[in-house]
């Protein structure tokens, strides 16, 4: 099946009259039918009811037509958007961030210090089962196709209290002291809370949750305005609480999480991705192992 057949079909199609589809575009009439008969006979199915010298586009041609449309005009879509590309000397990266945002807008104005000429699209969430991504940070490895991945670091998962909370005075705290504590935490399907579910369960404990939020800087401002407890990720959300809260280590060993850098490797690799990459496991690298000491 060739581009061409298509798109004298779609003229046929269109007109439904073999003689002003050849005039239209401009080939004889003999060598546009001939056409057809080709495409029809490649699909093993006709395309047109015929009588006479009248062609009607029939159910199978209407179907098919549908389609050739969809096509074509995607194919043009695409023309379109090579032209586009072909004069913006910009290159984009599609970063997914799914952990650690906090740490964003240092992290990314610092690379276009580099390479100002970067363009990023950014997306918090996933969007399908395909990884529509370059790269993704996330607290958990992805394990679809094409992808792979890279720890970028483990850190605690702290308490963070108001300053003149009565566990402010402790620098340690265990979950059985929090049974009677309201906490304030992420909704459910963010990955934060999915781990923290999974310790806490592990650990018999069951948070009483007085509020829940989509947006992570809402937890660290309720928590600042006094109205419950929450669980801070100790380097990824570091010092992004503020003066007024206080956080503690909890002495389950197991609240910690680690952060992953996943890469699509199913596609073209440009030069600027590879350095990208590079750059984000360099910066989470040389990140501080804690918290500031007046945070702690």
């Amino acid at each position: 099946m060739e581009l061409l057949q298509l798109k004298y079909f779609q003229v046929v199609a269109r007109l439904e009259h073999i003689s002003k589809a050849a005039e239209e575009l401009y080939v004889s009439q003999p060598a546009l039918s001939k056409t057809i008969s080709q495409l029809e006979k490649e699909l093993g199915i006709r395309l047109f009811d015929r009588n006479g010298k009248y062609i009607k586009l029939n159910r199978y041609g209407k179907a098919f037509c549908t389609k050739v449309e969809l096509a074509l005009k995607t194919l043009e879509d695409a023309k379109h958007e090579l032209k586009d590309m072909s004069n913006d000397p910009c290159e984009e990266i599609r970063l997914v961030v799914l952990a650690s945002s906090h740490l964003l807008p240092e992290l990314l104005s610092r690379f276009r210090e580099q390479y100002p000429q970067v363009r990023f699209r950014l997306m918090q969430h996933l969007t399908n089962s395909q990884p529509d991504f370059d790269l993704c940070i996330s607290a958990f490895p992805l394990t679809t196709r094409q992808i792979e991945h890279t720890p970028l670091l483990r850190e605690s998962i702290l308490l963070a209290v108001p300053l003149d909370h009565p566990l402010a005075k402790q620098s340690r705290v265990k979950l059985n002291e929090l049974k009677n504590e309201k906490f304030i935490v992420l909704k459910k399907g963010k990955e934060l809370r999915k781990i923290t579910d999974v310790i806490c369960k592990e650990q018999n404990f069951v948070p009483q949750i007085t509020f829940e939020s989509d947006d992570p800087a809402t937890v660290r401002g309720l928590i600042r305005a006094k109205q419950g407890i929450g669980f801070i990720p100790e380097v990824t959300w570091g010092g992004s609480t503020g003066k007024d809260v206080k956080l503690l280590k909890i002495e389950e060993e197991t609240f910690e999480r680690t952060i992953f850098l996943a890469w699509n490797n199913g596609g073209y690799v440009t030069d600027l991705q590879q350095i990208f990459r590079q750059f984000v496991i360099d910066y989470f690298k040389h990140l501080p192992s804690g918290m500031p000491r007046e945070y702690i």
